[in-house]
């Protein structure tokens, strides 16, 4: 089986922590690693190798990269996805790339990247079943036994005899009422759709011609006119946008006859919102569920979630807190599906923080925003060792560096110089420079920016060892 991991996701509903150029994918929720990177180990763990095919947002290229190298994986191809167009288009282009590099026959798995799933035996045992399934020319999913009458997850309704190799789809159903969630498992023949799927390259576009031709004449235009960047695949940004915006299960596997379900009862979880993460969690003996530093006293059946500074609770139910460094959100937990809509309600006021965290991910390390105001900016920059910022130069800005940790090669203008901690330098505007990480642990500095405009575009890159274009 190629494994084809999705990682196009923003995670809107688990906002402040997930946002657009930082979104729950690559965050660390409820283990020591990254979704994507439980997601990766997992497949490795079944037995599909180092190199699985990832798809995700062109922002989020460098943080796939650096993520899954920090496990030992290097993807075979990290296609990037110009704008989203949801996960049908994606499901197209992977299996397009698959039938043309490898085999039209090749069985190919697809995974979103936000899954969480306890028992990896288990998941192996379920990808051997549809992997002999998909074989034999069948369309497969998973699904999940229900654990209560959840109403955020499709349903898939079974028919015939439950089998662990395999079980024919009556229908798919959409996101139930409470009320039809309960009927749903007191009846029983109803999963949870896992939104995880096994097919054949071949098959899976003889479905997509039949059912979705739109999607596929877009994306075959796309596939055909890419560009490469080391790992990096761009697709064709204007064939791409062509393409109608669908999910893989409306535009063709609701659609499609002999659907057959493997079962996956393996502890898996989609974390897709806080009242998931909640349910997911951990908890005391009130029913709270504490990340980070908190204390409560009096309090229940709450999730809060620290992520900078004391969180503390007093006489309070069912509530949903989340503490990051530049936003709160305090929500009941029974609306806590709805937090995609107040999302939108703060992407209307173009508000930065739908977009980016105060410490924002770059190829070679990270910064954190510490203050700013009118004529001033102060970050403090962590770079890896052995990486280096573009060489570069402002046009309206002037720059003070300070080293705080490590050993930091500066060049300014003809000169590099090596300077280490409570040292510092000045770079005036319009001089070249470069900042380098030649040492074995991170480096730190304190950067005091000055000057009539600080944005991140105010930036012309003269040499880059990731060769970037846009000002990130």
């Amino acid at each position: 089986m190629i494994p084809v991991i999705l990682s196009g996701g923003s995670g809107t509903r688990l906002w402040p922590l997930s946002r657009f150029l930082h979104p729950k994918q690559f965050h660390s929720l409820l283990t020591s690693r990254s979704m994507i990177q439980e997601t990766a180990i997992r497949l490795r763990n079944a037995g599909f190798g180092d190199s699985p095919f990832v798809l995700c947002n062109e922002e989020h290229r460098f943080m796939v990269a650096s993520q899954l190298g920090d496990i030992g994986i290097s993807p075979s191809s990290i296609v990037l996805e110009p704008v989203a167009r949801g996960t049908a288009p994606a499901v197209a282009v992977a299996a397009l790339l698959v039938a043309r590099r490898i085999s039209p026959e090749a069985v190919m798995g697809l995974f979103p990247a936000d899954h969480l799933i306890e028992d990896h035996h288990l998941f192996a045992e379920a990808m051997r079943h549809a992997n002999k399934l998909a074989e034999e020319g069948h369309l497969v999913t998973f699904g999940v036994p229900p654990r209560s009458a959840h109403t955020g997850y499709g349903y898939l309704q079974t028919k015939g005899k439950i089998s662990p190799e395999g079980t024919l789809i009556e229908q798919f159903v959409e996101k139930p009422s409470h009320e039809i969630a309960k009927k749903y498992l007191s009846e029983g023949g109803y999963f949870w759709n896992s939104g995880m799927f096994v097919f054949r390259a071949d098959v899976i576009l003889s479905a997509f011609q039949s059912y979705a031709p739109q999607i596929l004449n877009a994306c075959e235009s796309a596939t055909r006119d890419t560009s490469e960047d080391g790992l990096f695949m761009r697709l064709g940004r204007e064939d791409f946008e062509n393409s109608p915006s669908d999910s893989i299960d409306y535009a063709v596997m609701e659609k499609a006859e002999h659907v057959m379900m493997v079962p996956l009862d393996a502890g898996w979880d989609d974390i897709g919102s806080w009242e998931a993460y909640w349910g997911a969690s951990q908890k005391d003996e009130a029913q709270n569920a504490l990340h980070g530093d908190v204390i409560s006293k009096d309090t229940k059946n709450s999730l809060i979630i620290s992520d900078r500074g004391l969180v503390a609770t007093l006489g309070i139910d069912g509530l949903v807190i989340v503490n990051t460094p530049d936003a709160v959100l305090v929500a009941q937990r029974d609306r806590a599906e709805d937090v995609k809509s107040l999302v939108e309600k703060i992407t209307r006021e173009h508000r930065s923080e739908i977009l980016t965290h105060r410490r924002v991910y770059r190829p070679w390390g990270s910064y954190d925003a510490i203050d700013q105001g009118p004529g001033f900016q102060v970050k403090r920059i962590f770079v890896d060792p052995g990486k280096k910022l573009s060489l570069q130069r402002h046009k309206h800005r002037s720059e003070h560096w300070v080293v705080v940790k490590g050993e930091a090669e500066v060049t300014v203008g003809d000169v590099v110089s090596r300077l280490t901690a409570n040292q510092s330098t000045y770079i005036a505007a319009g001089v070249v420079h470069r900042l380098a990480n030649p040492g074995l642990e991170a480096l730190e500095i304190i950067e005091v920016q000055t000057g009539s405009y600080l944005g991140e575009d105010d930036i012309e890159r003269l040499e880059d060892d990731f060769n970037r274009v846009d000002p990130g």
